[in-house]
């Protein structure tokens, strides 16, 4: 939109030289907020035209001087539109800029978004995992391509960032870059986080995301059923390698703890509660939460099963936990040894101590949630729709039966 531009030269009395003559200013008011320029030209008062805005007469004086008040009436208007072709906004301090031939720092996209990115590599391990950074790595590559594909160009001023900005950046990640919903979502999220740290430093006028709207598909989560979890634990693997990778696996399963937090557990995360049993007191790396889970017997065996481990007894953890590939590589094994028709994932052990062994087993949802250290009971909300639909399924497959049998027929 337009600024509403408004002009005024007057003369200024109140700055009288010794000589007489007064210096005459020009006010600019760009809609509403208004600044004062001195035109470096002065005039006796009795000769001025407040009304006019203008010097009386037609002596050569009088021409000289209306005719430059004229060319910087003009060179306002210049300043106007050339601020309007660099695609920023008119106002006081822009137009004053300009005119004065005052340099406007402009602040560029990609060194902020990579500065943002070096500052949270020195933070992995402390406040970040490194799946968040490679994330945010992702994030900024796709933002370059964009930025090439779309305006020709390696950088963009972060004024120039707005609504249309961020349709075309999720157009470009669905179609160019064949993100689903979801992972599109996710990376306007993670831009979103640099547009925040703009608009705190003052950098940015206006919040691009202010009538933007994005929302998350639900996805339904994979997880074990009880027959599944007893194929896993009665399977003899005749090798060393797989079979600690499935004890570490269903240890997950019976506390709910995520990759991560298994790994750096150590003894002294276990400790007497207070109803005198052993419970595990860790936090959750990824949201920082408090997690406090009741050691099941299930897992407490696997933690005796592995406390004289040499990796245990050199690393000081708690369990000889592999890196996360090498486990979702065994992982997929396993499913294929034991008939599990899932794409076993690591992951999926957390979702089943959050389905099978204990919302199932009649768990409440505030407990569920609380031993997840979910921040929102909404995200253990999913769990329960999932349980949901897996009793439908169960009830229509009950269904089916009974109209196959004389049983319960009602005449």
């Amino acid at each position: 939109m337009n600024a509403k531009i408004s002009m005024l030269f007057y003369a200024k009395k109140a700055k009288a030289a010794t000589s007489g003559l007064i210096p005459i200013y020009l006010r600019i008011t760009v809609d509403g907020k208004r600044i004062e320029i001195s035109s470096k030209r002065f005039v006796l008062p009795e000769k001025w035209s407040q009304q006019q805005g203008r010097m009386m007469g037609n002596s050569e004086e009088a021409r000289s001087i209306n005719a430059y008040l004229d060319i910087l009436k003009g060179k306002v208007y210049d300043a106007q539109r050339e601020i309007i072709q660099d695609g920023n906004l008119v106002s006081v301090e822009t137009l004053k800029n300009k005119l004065l031939g005052a340099e406007v720092k402009h602040r560029m996209l990609i060194p902020i978004f990579q500065d943002h990115n070096d500052r949270m590599q020195k933070l992995v391990g402390k406040e970040f995992a490194p799946g968040t950074l490679g994330r945010y790595i992702t994030c900024l590559s796709h933002t370059q391509e964009f930025l090439k594909w779309k305006f020709k160009t390696s950088d963009i001023d972060i004024k120039k960032i707005d609504y249309a900005f961020l349709n075309d950046f999720e157009f470009y990640l669905r179609t160019e870059k064949s993100c689903n919903n979801n992972s599109a979502v996710k990376y306007l999220k993670n831009f979103g986080k640099i547009i925040r740290i703009c608009l705190a430093n003052g950098w940015m006028e206006r919040d691009p995301y202010l009538n933007y709207h994005s929302k998350f598909n639900e996805v339904t989560r994979e997880f074990l059923n009880e027959r599944e979890i007893e194929s896993l634990i009665k399977k003899d693997f005749n090798n060393e390698r797989i079979s600690l990778v499935r004890d570490i696996f269903l240890f997950s399963c019976f506390t709910g703890l995520a990759y991560i937090d298994t790994k750096q557990l150590t003894q002294n995360n276990i400790n007497l509660g207070l109803d005198g049993n052993k419970w595990i007191f860790t936090k959750r790396q990824k949201t920082k939460t408090t997690s406090n889970i009741p050691l099941l017997p299930q897992a407490e065996a696997i933690v005796e099963k592995y406390k004289n481990h040499k990796s245990v007894i050199n690393s000081g953890k708690l369990l000889p936990v592999l890196s996360n590939q090498k486990m979702n590589s065994y992982l997929k094994e396993i499913a294929d040894l034991c008939g599990i028709d899932k794409e076993l994932t690591y992951h999926i052990a957390r979702h089943t101590f959050a389905t099978t062994v204990t919302l199932s087993n009649g768990v409440s949802i505030e407990s569920v949630s609380k031993m997840l250290g979910h921040k929102s009971i909404k995200t253990t909300q999913h769990y329960a729709k999932i349980l949901d639909a897996k009793v439908s399924e169960e009830m229509n497959f009950m269904s089916e039966n009974f109209k196959k049998s004389a049983k319960y027929k009602i005449v």
